[in-house]
């Protein structure tokens, strides 16, 4: 079973910059790619992007150019680093893995507030 445990979450002010790390349990890390999701009150949950086994990256528009995801495959932590926040930018983040060849992301972690203050 793989687990998921997301931290580095916390309340800043617009313009600021947190990252989130995504710690995997398990040794077969390198083989999964690894996914951002969040979720704000009253809203679906929403893809933030994704960092595939062999580091390609992608993102949703709205955060192209301020957000980037990262993978440390000796660490079994992917990150997301999050550079001039908004108060849109307000959710509960999610990291996920998928394994190579799934058509879904298996494994969710627990979530961790972000909020961003104007």
């Amino acid at each position: 079973q793989v687990q998921l445990v997301e931290s580095g979450g916390g309340l800043v002010e617009a313009g600021d910059s947190l990252r989130l790390s995504c710690a995997v349990s398990g040794r077969t890390f390198s083989s999964y790619d690894m996914g951002w999701f969040r979720q704000a009150p009253g809203n679906e949950r929403e893809f933030v992007g994704t960092i595939t086994w062999r580091g390609r990256t992608n993102y949703t528009d709205s955060v192209k150019g301020r957000f980037t995801i990262s993978r440390d495959n000796a660490k079994n932590t992917a990150y997301l680093q999050m550079n001039y926040l908004k108060p849109e930018d307000t959710a509960v983040y999610y990291c996920a893995a998928r394994r190579i060849g799934a058509p879904s992301f298996d494994f969710w972690g627990q979530g961790t507030q972000v909020t961003v203050s104007s």
